[in-house]
């Protein structure tokens, strides 16, 4: 079988899984598999962009799925005109002091003779402004967040439309990425897991702990979306009559309807980022950093420099996941902190990455689809399994009981027979490089 007739049967699967479930449980939950599929398979780009052209392990694609989402909050949300009044202006003078603090303290560094002298005046430098960004920034959140906390209580963003905040979300993630891989890129592989892995849980700890900044815990609920709601739709008399047209209820159509827009702008982001991701994989800038990836001693005696151009990939992979996360968020209407799990949001997505084919960008698209659906309707699937099995069993019985009770834990189960089955089969992934 051809590479290409072989990927057209995994795809072809893989939509008729889609299908299926639209036929069987209903459109609308097909349409939500399709759309957090969209979102998965981008972000599985940008994994992919990483570990597959560079071999960077990077276990806090979280936190950079997060700073996408906060970007949504920060560009698209009106501001609280009270909240700017009473304090907005001490935080954002806080943070310019706490950002002239570090860099004064690495002009100093720079500027001091090695020895006591250095020590000192660093330390001088740090301490007093912490301290001096500590009171300003203090006064300014306390009268921040005492501003309708109940509704408000943030300084809210800056009501600019909501599809700007995607490649915002890009580059507050790539931003991040780039701060986090000046210092981080040159520990070795499992260090650099390591170090990604807390500094994302670092930033999760920051979203819900700084209530000025996008309510904390509380979410951020209403966000503006690139769709119309649907119960504007229900109440435009044209809508209404396309919608019986083709024997649908206005409800059903209208979900349906926004549904798909989201999916047309999705798939329009995920073609245009696979159709830039495959141009790099197969230019001289991606055959270079696949030489780094498989021997980075040869290719430092080539006169590459390694570090530069694992910071370059780095940057680039965590500016997708950025943009997938401000999707994401956008799609949910809601900002939820408390969410960002890395079971779902960084283990998950190396499954995909793995089962698809690491190294290869059609591989990821695949392994986001497939293994979103996998994840979504498992444990359904489990449980009328156990039902039928436990069918004939008495209420109440302990073994029927465990046996229902564990269909909650099929997702897991299944995820770790789906990767071992791969990796037995077909180490490579579904689809493997070329």
């Amino acid at each position: 079988m051809s590479d290409l007739t072989r990927n057209t049967v995994y795809f072809a699967f893989v939509a008729l899984l889609i299908i299926g479930t639209g036929f069987i449980q209903s459109w609308n939950s097909a349409l939500f598999v399709l759309n957090f599929g969209l979102i998965s398979a981008i972000m599985a780009l940008g994994v992919n962009l990483q570990w597959g052209f560079a071999g960077l392990f990077n276990v806090g694609i979280m936190g950079f799925v997060a700073l996408g989402g906060l970007a949504t909050v920060l560009v698209s949300m009106p501001p609280v005109g009270e909240a700017w009044a009473a304090g907005g202006i001490r935080v954002i003078l806080s943070l310019v002091l706490g950002a002239a603090t570090i860099v004064g303290a690495i002009l100093a560094y720079g500027a001091l003779p090695k020895g006591k002298p250095r020590a000192i005046g660093m330390i001088a430098i740090l301490v007093a402004g912490f301290f001096i960004y500590r009171a300003v920034f203090d006064g300014g959140v306390a009268a921040v967040e005492a501003v309708n906390p109940a509704n408000a209580g943030y300084l809210g963003g800056l009501g600019l439309p909501v599809l700007i905040a995607w490649p915002v979300g890009g580059l507050l993630a790539a931003g991040a990425a780039w701060i986090i891989g000046k210092t981080a890129l040159g520990l070795r592989s499992d260090y650099l897991a390591i170090a990604t892995l807390g500094i994302a849980e670092i930033i999760i700890a920051v979203m819900k702990n700084e209530d000025w900044l996008a309510r904390g815990v509380k979410n951020v609920v209403g966000l503006p979306r690139p769709a119309p709601y649907e119960i504007d739709l229900q109440n435009d008399p044209s809508f209404v009559e396309r919608a019986a047209g083709l024997g649908l209820d206005p409800v059903t159509a209208s979900t349906l309807w926004v549904k798909l827009i989201y999916a047309g702008l999705f798939a329009i982001v995920l073609v245009a980022l696979f159709v830039l991701a495959q141009r790099a994989l197969h230019s001289p800038w991606g055959r270079m950093m696949r030489a780094i990836r498989d021997n980075e001693v040869a290719a430092e005696a080539m006169g590459k420099d390694v570090t530069a151009r694992h910071l370059q990939v780095f940057v680039l992979g965590s500016a997708i996941c950025g943009i997938a996360g401000a999707m994401m968020t956008t799609l949910d209407g809601q900002l939820t902190p408390g969410s960002y799990q890395p079971l779902r949001f960084t283990f998950l997505v190396w499954v995909m990455v793995i089962v698809g084919g690491s190294g290869s960008n059609l591989g990821s698209v695949l392994g986001g689809f497939l293994i979103w659906w996998l994840w979504v309707m498992v444990e359904p699937i489990g449980l009328g399994l156990m039902q039928l099995i436990t069918s004939g069993m008495a209420e109440g019985y302990w073994l029927r009981d465990h046996l229902l009770d564990s269909a909650a834990h099929m997702r897991l189960l299944t995820m770790g027979f789906v990767l071992i089955l791969v990796l037995r089969f077909s180490p490579r992934g579904l689809i493997p490089e070329r």
